[in-house]
């Protein structure tokens, strides 16, 4: 597995990138790449969902029946079928794509195969929150229908519909403000504004992260005071580690943490590279 850094010069190789074999139900192996981003950064809505020939479309009907079953009997809640983002073309300065069906992304994830016919790469927004205590780390559930019982820099989640204007504008912090309010039950004007880090994109999946790194003036008691009275199940436990105690921590969970958190969290200045 190896890393590639696309529109700028590489930084040093990431063996979290290169070595991580992963535990995605679609599998993680191949290599992940980083797409450099540029300040002026705009994501848009360029074209519709493409129509599916008949058996296509029952056959990810059926695959998706069987996993919102599944999910829903392991105790992760309900799926829902919403619009998500899924990417055409990456530049520094631009991403576009289209909206989709979730069930097709889901189906996707599923049977992998199905790429060379749908050929989906679902945007996904992930926060890198730091608090006084530290950096917000949650373990996601160990039901969820994609990187079940990993742990991962919360609040994250795909960008959806509601994150689109009329003019097919995305508006990314929006997306992640709302997945901090939903996750983690703390208010968009709790945190600073996020800035982009870069995306990097799985080679399994095909789902492009995107981090963004956001500061909080609350300190860890009143962020996990926060999580437990207002925040959903996405994560259980929800942790703050200090940032002195990172490089432990994720040596200890190993191939547990998801592999775009450690560069994340050094391009965010968190962890010495």
């Amino acid at each position: 597995m190896g890393l590639l850094v696309t529109h700028g010069a590489p930084p040093p190789l990431s063996p979290e990138l290169c070595e991580h074999p992963g535990n995605d139900r679609v599998g993680t192996g191949g290599t992940f790449i980083i797409h450099e981003l540029a300040a002026d950064l705009q994501v848009r809505v360029t074209r519709t969902m493409p129509d599916l020939p008949q058996p296509l479309d029952a056959e990810i009907e059926r695959l998706w029946q069987e996993a919102a079953a599944r999910i829903e009997a392991g105790g992760a809640g309900r799926l829902f079928n919403g619009r998500v983002f899924s990417i055409d073309t990456i530049t520094p300065h631009r991403v576009t794509g289209y909206l989709t069906e979730f069930r097709r992304l889901v189906a996707q994830m599923e049977r992998v195969a199905l790429f060379a016919e749908l050929g989906l790469r679902s945007l996904a927004v992930c926060g890198v929150l730091r608090c006084a205590g530290g950096v917000v780390i949650g373990r996601r559930h160990p039901g969820a229908i994609y990187q079940a019982g990993q742990w991962q820099l919360p609040p994250a989640g795909s960008v959806d519909a509601g994150a689109v204007a009329p003019d097919g504008t995305v508006d990314l912090r929006r997306q992640l403000l709302t997945e901090l309010e939903e996750e983690l039950g703390l208010p968009s004007d709790s945190v600073d504004t996020p800035r982009p880090l870069c995306i990097i994109e799985h080679p399994g999946s095909h789902v492009s992260d995107l981090g963004m790194a956001m500061t909080t003036r609350l300190d860890a008691p009143a962020v996990l005071a926060a999580h437990r009275a207002r925040g959903n199940i996405e994560y259980r436990p929800l942790l703050v580690v200090p940032q002195a105690a990172l490089p432990d921590f994720l040596a200890e969970a190993g191939d547990a943490v998801v592999p775009p958190a450690h560069e994340f969290l050094k391009r965010a200045g968190l962890l010495v590279r």
